[in-house]
């Protein structure tokens, strides 16, 4: 994809000897606390419970993994990467969330996750899952590897494709990325609902996508939209 960087980083293979789970709800804490020790029997695992105790955690242990959700009290887990990234770039760093759309994949693999997990899998899967990164495997549920193999085996579209939008559509396609519903859409761009959907609708074609998360994932590799804002 066209101005993306790698949304997987290259595991090289290891057996983590310290993990850290960051997770505010004590039950999925414990829960991948348990799933890392089956999956490493000989790993330590430090807790955290919010991006602010999380930074102390990481001065602390310097884990060789972490898992980390994605809501947390004080902020994005995704803070908590791109910290992980910069004093612990030896860290495979794991999303564990509940979240598989692509406002949360696509901003978090961005951010530097090596792999993205869903914890409502069973978990005998997140555990395999664990498995592969002694392997060198990326840790990827299946719907996540799906999705990123969708996206990335049909992004082929020239560069003038995106170059065939007006000022106006390229307007419209970054504000539809930031969220915004038609009637807000409208008011901003100063039209009626009637000529903002119109402008959706030849941006839809032109691009050749059919929903809001394909507009967010071009507005972005368009330059429109910081993923991580």
């Amino acid at each position: 994809m066209e101005g993306f960087q790698p949304v997987v980083r290259e595991l090289m293979g290891m057996q983590p000897a310290r993990a850290l789970v960051v997770e505010d709800q004590p039950v999925s804490a414990t829960w991948l606390a348990d799933a890392l020790r089956e999956a490493f029997p000989a790993i330590t695992v430090d807790m955290a419970d919010s991006v602010t105790s999380s930074r102390a955690q990481i001065a602390l242990c310097k884990p060789d993994l972490a898992l980390v959700d994605l809501g947390l009290p004080d902020g994005s887990g995704i803070e908590v990467i791109q910290h992980l990234s910069k004093v612990a770039p030896q860290c495979t760093c794991v999303v564990s969330t509940i979240f598989a759309d692509d406002r949360h994949v696509f901003p978090a693999l961005r951010a530097g996750a090596s792999g993205y997990l869903l914890k409502d899998q069973r978990r005998s899967q997140v555990i395999a899952a664990l498995h592969g990164i002694a392997a060198g495997e990326p840790p990827l549920s299946p719907v996540i590897a799906r999705r990123l193999l969708r996206v990335f085996s049909s992004d082929q579209k020239p560069a003038a494709e995106t170059s065939r939008l007006s000022p106006r559509e390229t307007e419209t396609l970054a504000l539809i990325a930031k969220g915004c519903k038609l009637p807000e859409l409208a008011t901003r761009l100063g039209v009626t609902k009637n000529t903002a959907a119109e402008y959706i609708k030849g941006i839809y074609h032109k691009l050749q996508i059919s929903s809001r998360a394909e507009a967010a994932i071009e507005a972005t590799r368009m330059g429109l939209i910081n993923p991580h804002m």
